[in-house]
């Protein structure tokens, strides 16, 4: 095997390639036309697109277009990734014509697990429990109310030709079920392109448990212990947890055990998911489906095991063993199972709007980083511009640590250093539930979102950059709209320097300094009545108003007209810090260094002892 192609996009493909590199082979991409701009392109050794005359979604889903330009490219190996074509067992079955590996189960295995009903019955004559259901699709409404009335309500409709919670309703009573029946088909029509549907019983306090599968060809297979899928939303998954929290060990081994069962029993190989529902009622526990691929949520197992599972994937379809090099993987008893690790995918849904996705073009993406996180990202960068036709899944962001606690707080400070604008995101949200005490204590349930309404309570974000931006650039292009309608000057006047008469400055307080003494001039000052002024103009105009404009140069040119008009000034404020900071900054020299004019001009003023205190603060000048 030398050349791997990811029929996928987006942030899996980009893991594909990154496994696939390390194993020193060629990686090939696939793109729509809606898809040109996307990462996952750029990432790849080489890339083409695919579909031409097709929709966005279609083009991924063209198998001879795919398998026809394999074959140009001499590809040896497919990676399907998730969704798209990944159980598809056509696509398999068109692969393995071509003598091109598919790295996935074979088309057999995918036949018989892609069809739930299938499943269910393979997990029974396993020895395996489930739920009570229908063992075959219904068809029509009359079948499915008489199905309902063995089944129970509440129950579950469910798509027998996929997952990823499409085709799926809950139906709470009798008078619901026609209209829901309807809704599911049609569903799992659109997303399948197969109306079938069955029914089972539907728990109303459940864990949604799954347990990883992986399986060479030789007999060999491995558990990498289970993943709690239990948050959700509209069946969708949305936080996931390795492993359980709080699941005794017994109930653990009997679910990897009966995982390994079920795979034994059907023959797997490579990598795969098998479902269970944990009752938190009854604390009974039952099959629900095997997702024969890659899952969303593989990275937590990754992290807690150490195993990488897609490398692993491409291992396994050259042909290598669990156990033997280059796999050399563990026996079960030696599997690694350390810590905790939590997955919360990043999309650009909007919690206060249903959640319905936002599309547009990222101005701003900064993501977080530290140990014990990690990101699998596809379309998130600043610049990029996100289509309405596809997932909205910005980046999977995965936080490891020793217990739950502590993964839950490395998750929430990862989420708060994400700054992403442009598109809304359900960061917020996500910050809410890892940041819940029943989330943090392992207790949640399929139930979880729906009986805590305070999820929903949304912190808004100031996002006080982008305004401050937003705002500069439009009085930059458009001008300030508080003066818009003003006349503009169209030039300053020259400034006119007073005319004093000729002769010697009048004495002020400097004098009296002078002649007192420090200690006399002091009791001077306080038994003064009239008013003790102290003018600040210089001061104001070197460092306030016109900051690094006034120089030195243009002080002396009114200071003659300030000692002779005002003598009456108890003193003058003359520099404050800033006009330090100005000096050094940009005039590069000593303001405390009074060139001989200076000194000349304002002969009659004293300066205090602030220089001496090496202060920046401003210094007084007396009079006279």
């Amino acid at each position: 095997m030398q050349r791997l192609l990811a029929a996928n996009r987006s942030e899996i493909a980009i893991r594909i390639f990154r496994a696939a590199n390390e194993l020193n082979l060629r990686t090939i991409g696939i793109y729509s036309h809606a898809d040109r701009l996307s990462l996952h392109r750029f990432k790849a050794d080489e890339a083409y697109e695919i579909g031409a005359g097709k929709g966005p979604v279609e083009a991924y889903l063209d198998i001879p277009g795919i398998v026809a330009l394999a074959r140009e490219r001499q590809v040896d190996a497919i990676h399907p990734g998730y969704g798209f074509l990944s159980e598809n067992a056509a696509f398999a079955r068109a692969c393995e014509e071509a003598d091109i590996t598919f790295i996935g189960p074979t088309p057999a295995l995918l036949e018989l697990l892609g069809d739930k009903t299938e499943a269910r019955r393979l997990a029974a004559s396993a020895g395996v429990p489930i739920l009570p259901g229908t063992e075959v699709p219904v068809s029509s409404a009359a079948e499915a109310r008489k199905a309902a009335r063995q089944i129970g309500f509440p129950l579950i409709i469910k798509a027998a030709m996929g997952g990823g919670g499409r085709g799926m309703r809950v139906v709470q009573q009798s008078g619901e079920l026609d209209n829901k029946l309807e809704e599911a088909q049609n569903e799992a029509r659109s997303a399948f392109g197969d109306p079938a549907v069955f029914l089972e019983k539907y728990l109303r306090r459940a864990r949604h448990l799954e347990v990883q599968i992986l399986a060479d060809g030789y007999g060999n297979l491995l558990h990498l212990w289970e993943r709690d899928c239990s948050v959700q939303r509209r069946h969708q998954k949305v936080v996931e947890v390795a492993p359980a929290a709080k699941l005794p060990h017994s109930l653990r081994v009997e679910l990897c055990s009966a995982a390994v069962q079920l795979a034994k029993k059907a023959g797997y190989r490579n990598a795969g998911t098998v479902e269970f529902l944990f009752d938190a009622e009854t604390h009974k526990w039952y099959f629900i489906e095997v997702n024969p691929r890659i899952q969303v949520e593989h990275t937590v197992t990754e992290m807690i095991t150490g195993i990488d599972l897609v490398r692993a994937q491409i291992r396994i379809a050259q042909g290598h063993s669990l156990h033997d090099e280059p796999l050399s993987l563990p026996k079960q008893n030696a599997v690694p199972l350390n810590g905790f690790a939590i997955q919360c995918r990043v999309t650009t849904e909007d919690p206060e709007n249903n959640f319905a996705p936002d599309y547009g073009k990222i101005t701003t993406y900064r993501s977080p980083a530290g140990f014990g996180i990690r990101l699998d990202g596809g379309t998130a960068y600043a610049g990029a511009s996100l289509s309405p036709y596809y997932d909205s899944l910005l980046v999977k962001t995965t936080a490891w640590d020793v217990t739950l606690d502590g993964a839950c707080h490395r998750m929430d400070r990862a989420l708060r250093e994400f700054r992403i604008r442009g598109v809304k995101t359900n960061i917020p949200f996500l910050e809410n539930v890892v940041n819940h005490p029943r989330f943090q204590a392992g207790e949640a349930t399929t139930s979880f979102l729906d009986e805590s309404p305070e999820l929903f309570r949304l912190r808004r974000r100031g996002d006080r950059a982008t305004k401050l931006l937003h705002y500069l650039g439009d009085v930059i292009l458009n001008g300030n709209a508080e003066v818009k309608g003003k006349k503009i000057p169209e030039m300053l006047g020259n400034p006119v320097i007073p005319q004093v008469e000729k002769g010697p400055v009048p004495d002020g307080t400097r004098q009296l300094l002078r002649q007192m003494g420090p200690r006399g001039f002091a009791e001077w000052a306080r038994s003064e009545q009239r008013l003790l002024l102290t003018d600040t103009t210089f001061r104001d105009a070197h460092q306030s108003l016109l900051a690094t404009r006034v120089r030195t140069h243009d002080l002396l040119a009114t200071a003659d007209a300030i000692a002779h008009r005002l003598p009456q000034l108890f003193s003058l404020e003359v520099w404050g810090g800033a006009t330090f900071d100005t000096a050094f900054r940009f005039f590069t020299r000593r303001p405390v260094a009074t060139p001989p004019r200076a000194t000349r001009a304002r002969s009659q003023y004293l300066l205090p002892n602030a220089f001496s205190r090496r202060e920046c603060g401003w210094v007084h000048v007396l009079c006279g």
